[in-house]
Order: structure tokens, then sequence, then C-alpha cells
């Protein structure tokens, strides 16, 4: 009844952009790009995730600065001690996905602009950056935003 609920909630509440990338299943462009090919990436950027003594939750780096039209391989590995998430969207999109994580703090993604690893994990997202502006980075995990856990990727023209 849950997931019939969640499936219910994710297909009301999606739209273009959202349904472009989001759990609701469709994986073509959107504002931030489009998923890239390993073949044709030019750089990697190797990131980190992890919770500090102080209570903070943080990536590093935690901001980026590429090329459009360049595509990237973010080697990311969650070096803390809890699952941490990855996100790549545009700012209104993470807004609006992580009021929805709060809500259903179990929900399963399978989108290729995010990755969740459990601690000691290594993955990896591989972007081709389509569009200039700023796009956000973010773990989504309730909790983790607010505790410090984004940053931001800025495309510039080539």
């Amino acid at each position: 009844m849950r997931n019939a609920l969640i499936g219910l909630l994710l297909a009301t509440l999606a739209t273009p952009a959202l349904a472009a990338g989001s759990h609701a299943g469709g994986h073509g462009e959107m504002a931030v790009g489009e998923p890239g090919e390993k073949s044709k990436v030019t750089q990697t950027i190797r990131v980190s995730m992890k919770e500090t003594e102080d209570g903070r939750m943080i990536f590093t780096p935690a901001s980026f600065k590429v090329r459009k039209d360049q595509t990237i391989r973010f080697a990311v590995k969650n070096e803390g001690e809890i699952d941490h998430e990855f996100v790549l969207d545009q700012e209104d999109k993470v807004m609006e996905h992580k009021a929805l994580m709060e809500k259903f703090p179990e929900m399963e993604h399978d989108d290729p602009n995010a990755i969740r690893l459990a601690p000691g994990e290594s993955g990896e997202i591989v972007w081709k950056f389509t569009k200039n502006g700023v796009f956000k980075v973010a773990c989504l995990v309730p909790g983790h935003y607010d505790a410090g856990m984004h940053g931001d990727v800025t495309v510039a023209k080539k």
C-alpha cells in the first residue's frame, strides 16, 4: 500500500522536468544537461562525502567549474560513517526533491544524475553539461543538506 501511495504521489507531482530524470523513470535531457558517454569524458572530478566532528556534512570539493558541452566523470566516495547522496540538478528541482525526501526518507533512486552510497562505497556519475548556468550538487538524505552538504556547479561557455 505504501509503495502504491508513493507511486501515486510521484505521478501526481511529475512535471516535464521531473520526468526527465526523476524517480518517475525518464532519463532524457534535463536543465542541468544529460547523461554522458564514458568514452567522451574529458575530465574526472574526485568528490568525497563525509561528516565532520562538529556535525557538519560536506562535499570536498563543494564547488566546481566546467565548460558547456563538457563531459565530466564525478568519481564519488563516501568517506563518512553514514549513507550520503550526490545529486546534480537545478536548484528548484533539488529543493523539490529535498522536500519529497523529507516525507519519504526511504525512497529509492535510479537516476543518472544521482548516486547514493553507503559508508566506504565509491561510485560515479558521467554527465554532459549542455547548458550554461549555475546548478546544485546536494545530499538529500533528510537533514544532510541543512547540515551543509551542498554546493554549486558553474557551467560556462567554452
